[in-house]
């Protein structure tokens, strides 16, 4: 009997971001990615969001290494959190563990881990584990599908994926690879990128968003252009420097991410932008404005992007003028629309032209849709299949894609975040669970918390009202107050009386509560509940209570 292989999933199932998967093997643990997920607009004052890492940390001794598949944040932007627990190797194509360093140098980690690069193609043994690499084609160069030779046989994790086949680059998904493994021993588990399984035919080629841009560069010949994109997306920014060479503008990053993701890119040999067409941003004036192009940062409407400083005009370089034109060559992450939209409002009030994709084929998906996915199931035949990457409607998309393909509904299975699977000379079933709460970041502070989350809700959507009181609880007297202040709730000069009532509710509360001989902790009680039932009455809203009892 074969020593059976679990798959704990830690993020990534059930929403976009957190990616973060772990096989074991003989007491061994193999990460699969180490992601973060950027917060929704309800997770108030939220910056990252992370998986819960209790589980791996426990089991710190255990980790062999980490497989990257690509080098986007929601893949990798985790790492830094995680190795100030753990001590493990990276493995990952150059660009991928070049992208991952940042934020791991910034905190002052590298000592915690060792970069391995790993070529296409190449096979390398991780602890227990054997782990192939093969070339896959995705928004960021040097993404791979990561085969898995077990003694359960081979688990195949496709990373994030499309089948481009006019790539910039010209490395194509390995395709044949992938079928070799199929008509060989055969790929016994298959976990799949879902992200489009909900959309229909083919995604189009990032070739295809060149020629537009070329076409838009030409258009706005005597204005200048402002683009913003994913630092990472080397291909798009290649493309946007060709087109905008192609009409003699100069290229001008801003944004500390573009800048060095630029820099790293041009040294690898994976842009090749010369010299005498890249500016320093400080320069830019010197330019007459169809001479210029500008490559941004925050084309997601980060908070302290340069594009979200632009549009705030609060930018020391550079100053939106109803000579520029904004091209947003990219599309919202979920739950970052609001952002954008708001980016996008206040640089039309600068008097800039704005361009997004939904007026122009300005940007092309990095995932595959459904007839990609339905290829990659023929290719790959697998015997079980685990849909991953993807928010819930999205799994289930993909799921009965795969019955389409031939997969048998018993052979499919539905995990979400925090469900731990084994597979096994049986099978491959759901075993138990881990910790997968999110772990909410603000500032340095990990893991805020759900409560704080919820206080945070009441304070913005009803306010607060303090209620101050001094007892002295020996004499059984109130000494002075109720003294209240409120923040949010309602407007105190136009509401003396209701504050006065509210004031002689709290008051006979608390004389009550001191009668009966309470404790600070149930004359507390008793002003919170004498105050929130008052004021829901009498406002139907419920700010939050806060009581300060003082005692002589």
């Amino acid at each position: 009997m074969a020593p059976p292989v679990y798959i704990t999933f830690l993020g990534g199932l059930g929403e976009i971001g957190r990616n973060c998967a772990v096989l074991e093997l003989e007491g061994s643990l193999l990460l699969i990615d180490c992601g973060l997920m950027f917060p929704d607009t309800d997770m108030l004052g939220v910056d990252l969001v992370l998986p819960d890492f209790t589980w791996l940390v426990e089991r710190a001794e255990d980790i062999v290494g980490c497989v990257l598949t690509h080098g986007h944040e929601d893949h990798i932007g985790g790492l830094s959190y995680l190795l100030r627990e753990a001590s493990f190797p990276l493995f990952g194509t150059e660009l991928t563990l070049g992208l991952a360093s940042g934020r791991i140098e910034e905190a002052g980690l590298m000592k915690r881990t060792e970069l391995i690069v790993v070529a296409d193609g190449e096979r390398w043994e991780i602890g227990p584990f054997e782990a192939e690499f093969i070339p896959a084609t995705h928004s960021v160069p040097q993404g791979v599908a990561t085969a898995f030779h077990t003694p359960q046989g081979t688990i195949l994790h496709t990373g994030d994926f499309k089948i481009d086949l006019t790539p910039v680059d010209g490395r194509l998904t390995n395709l044949s690879r992938i079928g070799a493994l199929a008509d060989g021993d055969g790929i016994r588990l298959l976990l799949a990128d879902s992200t489009n399984a909900d959309q229909p035919g083919h995604s189009r080629s990032e070739t295809s968003v060149g020629k537009v841009l070329y076409n838009l560069m030409h258009e706005q010949e005597g204005r200048r252009v402002i683009t913003a994109c994913f630092a990472s997306h080397i291909h798009r920014i290649q493309q946007l420097a060709d087109a905008a060479i192609s009409f003699g503008r100069v290229i001008a990053p801003v944004g500390r991410s573009m800048k060095r993701n630029i820099t790293m890119a041009r040294e690898m040999g994976l842009l090749t932008i010369p010299d005498t067409s890249l500016i320093d941003i400080e320069k830019v004036d010197r330019y007459e404005p169809g001479q210029v192009l500008v490559l941004s940062t925050g084309s997601q409407g980060e908070p302290m992007s340069a594009l979200t400083l632009l549009a705030a005009n609060e930018n020391r370089w550079l100053k939106i003028t109803p000579d520029d034109t904004v091209i947003f060559s990219s599309h919202p992450i979920p739950g970052n629309e609001n952002a954008v939209t708001k980016v996008i409002d206040n640089l039309f009030r600068l008097g800039a032209e704005v361009i997004h994709s939904g007026l122009s084929d300005v940007h092309a998906t990095g995932h595959a849709k459904s007839e990609e996915l339905k290829l990659y199931h023929s290719i790959a035949k697998p015997d079980w299949f685990v849909p991953v990457h993807g928010e819930y409607h999205h799994l289930i998309a993909h799921s009965r894609l795969a019955q389409v393909m031939g997969t048998p509904e018993d052979h499919i299975l539905i995990a979400e975040d925090g469900d731990r699977l084994i597979l096994d000379d049986n099978g491959l079933r759901q075993v138990g669970t881990v910790p997968s709460e999110y772990v909410y970041v603000h500032g340095t502070v990990g893991d805020i918390g759900s409560g704080v989350l919820r206080d945070r809700r009441i304070l913005a959507d009803d306010g607060v009202v303090a209620v101050t009181v001094c007892v002295d609880r020996k004499k059984k007297r109130l000494v002075s107050g109720p003294e209240i202040a409120t923040r949010g709730w309602i407007h105190e000069p136009e509401a003396g009386d209701l504050l006065a009532e509210l004031s002689a509710r709290v008051k006979a509360a608390v004389e009550k509560a001191l009668l009966d001989g309470a404790d600070i902790a149930g004359l507390q009680r008793a002003v919170r509940r004498a105050s929130g039932g008052f004021v829901a009455n009498s406002t139907r809203r419920r700010p939050m209570i806060v009581p300060i009892l003082l005692e002589v």
